[in-house]
């Protein structure tokens, strides 16, 4: 049985030097999986000081060898991980994982949850040695953007417009909390987690459009687009509860693809989580199809 890893915790922001050997474990993993090995704000809470997260950085032969990171912002801890390809089948990933788990405990989480992007073979298999059983399915979806899509009729009474970076900030803040108060993740973002995406070379203010309706937000589509990309994303799409009902979401949805196709994208795609029937109902009725499923074990 190979020697457990070395695994060393991080309470506060990365180093520049391990944040950067993170993200090249990440693009190595993905090169190797197809799959990205972690989400955005994983990636995004590597060096920020006011991140809710606890960084596991395991070591082999003097190098990184694996990263873990449990976010500490919602009622349960969640957590993703991965391990270079070149040092697998070493016992890295049981011993992230268990230092994953020991952090849940220590903060009193309860049952820490992981994430599995593409839920590939070593990751069902590393679950099912810790008896862990999928709890939670995110779907990314897909349609081309070549192909007819229905163009956008808004509800009476509502206007769209940009979002203005620093004067919307608390508007959408407050209209993501409602449209998402059930989300683990989504609905807790902060004014922190929100300069951080305007901080990213892909945000455009364009590309955020809010829905108001009597001189208030009551939804909003915000589109992602990286530079020199030939597919966009349907980043996040939200309805206040208060204005639900009325065709909003399948109207910003159409709104979506229309800007997105006039940009002369090839393809668009989005996450969305596997039990929300109604947002599924309303991606599939715009030509969406799933295309990977991500999975949360606990």
């Amino acid at each position: 049985m190979a020697t457990p890893a070395p695994v060393h915790r991080h309470d506060g922001p990365l180093s520049v030097t391990t944040a950067d050997q993170v993200r090249a474990l990440a693009q190595s993993v993905e090169a190797h999986d197809g799959v990205a090995a972690f989400g955005e704000q994983a990636l995004l809470d590597l060096a920020n000081p006011g991140a809710q997260v606890v960084h596991l950085v395991a070591e082999r032969h003097g190098g990184l060898a694996g990263y873990a990171v449990v976010g500490l912002r919602g009622p349960l801890a969640s957590a993703e991980l991965a391990v270079v390809p070149g040092s697998r089948r070493a016992g890295i990933g049981r011993a992230l994982l268990a230092a994953v788990r020991a952090v849940g405990d220590e903060f009193g989480l309860g049952p820490t949850l992981v994430w599995a992007h593409g839920d590939l073979v070593g990751a069902r298999a590393l679950a099912a040695r810790a008896a862990l059983a999928v709890r939670r399915e995110l779907w990314q979806m897909a349609r081309d953007l070549g192909s007819p899509f229905e163009s956008p009729a808004l509800p009476d009474g509502v206007t769209l417009r940009a979002y203005r970076p620093g004067l919307d900030d608390d508007a959408w803040l407050a209209v993501n909390a409602r449209a998402f108060d059930w989300h683990p993740e989504q609905g807790r973002l902060s004014a922190s987690d929100l300069a951080a995406r305007r901080a990213e070379p892909w945000f455009r203010a364009e590309d955020l459009v809010l829905a108001e309706r009597a001189g208030r937000v009551v939804g909003f589509t915000w589109l992602k687009v990286e530079p020199g990309a030939d597919e966009g994303e349907l980043y996040v799409l939200g309805v206040d509860p208060d204005a639900q009902g009325l065709g909003l979401g399948r109207a910003l949805t159409a709104v979506s693809l229309q800007r997105l196709a006039a940009r002369g994208l090839r393809r668009v795609v989005l996450f969305t989580e596997g039990d929300n029937h109604a947002a599924v109902a309303t991606y599939r009725r715009a030509g969406f199809a799933v295309v990977r499923r991500d999975v949360q074990y606990g």
